[in-house]
Parts: structure tokens; C-alpha cells; sequence
């Protein structure tokens, strides 16, 4: 079971992932998108959006922190351990707390909106259900295995298993050990990742790069004094020779 979730599970993730991208790239361009429920409501979007949003890049940065750099990259630049770990408990959980109070938001909107749960398939059911989960698991983790002085270390175990899969030489025996909420995380985690390509969470790898260097677009009021008192047509106009 071990080698299954931590030697196989990740790379079968990534496979996943990859193919999906390519797969919705070159058969679904038009499908490759959020699929915006915008038109039907608009201002608890307003509100819930930038708070998911927001909140869940500070939880990817958070992780990416966290996994894939080095203590003893942290320690050169003086943040130790005790420093770290405040800085993960306070602003991981002020970041999940971001994150959840916008998906509740979302939830609730889908849910109580008509128009909106109409548009809901079981493809985002299932998106919303392992991504609800995998937040809530990671903040249970964190906070449960924390106290304000110290809490689980997991840069020496989890990150350490992480980094070696670029190597292809995955160190599963690091996640021995590992306390159960933290591995559970772990696999909703990765099942989330191969599960992005084919669900509305797509849109992460889209940039609206053309923006940057498209032509401004110039607008031009009315002017009605250049107009005059000359009223608009009803219809069509024969086309004066």
C-alpha cells in the first residue's frame, strides 16, 4: 500500500494531469473554460470570487514554500524553525480560512440560486467535494499537530518524500510515521491534481497573455450637437444615390 500511494499515486497523478491538459487543449478549446454562472448572479460573485481566489494562491504559495524549499534554505536568510512554523500556522490558516470562507460562499450561492444549480453538473459536485476536502484536511492537520511554540515538522518527512520525485527515486519510507490526517491530505491532494484537467479548475492554466500586447481599444461618446435634431430611424433606409 505504501509503494501504491507514495511511489506509484503521484506519477499516476501527473500522467493524468498532463494528458488532460493536452487532451482539452487539442479536442476542447471551447470547453476550456470556468463555464461563468456571472450572467445569472453577480454581486455575492463579486465578493466570494476574490476571496477564493486570493486566498487559494496564498495556499499554493504556501505549499510550494513549504515542499520544495529547503530548511536550510530558510535558516541562511534567519527565518529557523520556530520562525517558520509561526509563519506557516498564522498565515496558512489565515490563508485557509480565506479560501473556505470563499468556496462557502460559491457553495451557497450554486446551492440557493436556481439558475446557478441548474448549471451545476456532477462534474463540479465532485470537484467541489475533493477540493473542500483537501483544505479542510490540510488546516485540521496543521492546527492539530501545532501548538503556538512548535508543531509537526513536516519539511524533514513530507517535503523530503516530495522533492524526491523528481528524482524518480520517490523516498517512501519518509512518509513512515507521517501522522494520518497529514497522509490523508496528502492523497485527496494528488486524486485533486488529477482531477483538474477535467473539471472547470482547467481555467489555472490559462493567462490572458494576448492582453499585454493587443491595441488599445478607443471609445468615442455621442456627440449630439454633431448629430443634430435628425431622429434615428425606425427601420431600414433606402440608401440615398
Amino acid at each position: 500500500m505504501n509503494t501504491l500511494l507514495w511511489g506509484a499515486l503521484p506519477y499516476i497523478a501527473f500522467v493524468l494531469l498532463v494528458a488532460g491538459i493536452v487532451w482539452r487543449y487539442r479536442y476542447d478549446k471551447f470547453g476550456w473554460t470556468t463555464r461563468s454562472s456571472e450572467i445569472y448572479e453577480s454581486k455575492l460573485l463579486k465578493i466570494a470570487s476574490p476571496l477564493f481566489h486570493y486566498g487559494i494562491l496564498f495556499v499554493l504559495a504556501g505549499h510550494l514554500l513549504g515542499l520544495f524549499v529547503p530548511a536550510s534554505w530558510t535558516d541562511a536568510v534567519g527565518a529557523d524553525e520556530h520562525v517558520y512554523h509561526l509563519f506557516s500556522l498564522y498565515g496558512g490558516t489565515a490563508a485557509g480560512v480565506l479560501t473556505l470562507a470563499g468556496i462557502a460562499m460559491l457553495l451557497y450561492r450554486r446551492r440557493t440560486k436556481a439558475p446557478v444549480f441548474r448549471a451545476t453538473t456532477v462534474n463540479d459536485k465532485v470537484m467541489y467535494l475533493f477540493l473542500v476536502a483537501a483544505l479542510v484536511l490540510g488546516m485540521w492537520a496543521k492546527i492539530a499537530h501545532s501548538s503556538l511554540t512548535e508543531g509537526y515538522d513536516y519539511r524533514g518527512t513530507i517535503a523530503v518524500w516530495a522533492r524526491s520525485l523528481f528524482t524518480l527515486q520517490p523516498e517512501i519510507g519518509r512518509m513512515d510515521g507521517v501522522p494520518l490526517l497529514y497522509r490523508v491530505h496528502a492523497v485527496v491532494g494528488m486524486v485533486l491534481i488529477a482531477l483538474v484537467p477535467y473539471t472547470r479548475l482547467i481555467h489555472m492554466f490559462s493567462a490572458p497573455v494576448q492582453y499585454l500586447f493587443r491595441p488599445y481599444i478607443v471609445y468615442r461618446s455621442r456627440d449630439e450637437r454633431q448629430i443634430g435634431s435628425r431622429k434615428d430611424p425606425r427601420g431600414w433606409e433606402r440608401t440615398k444615390l
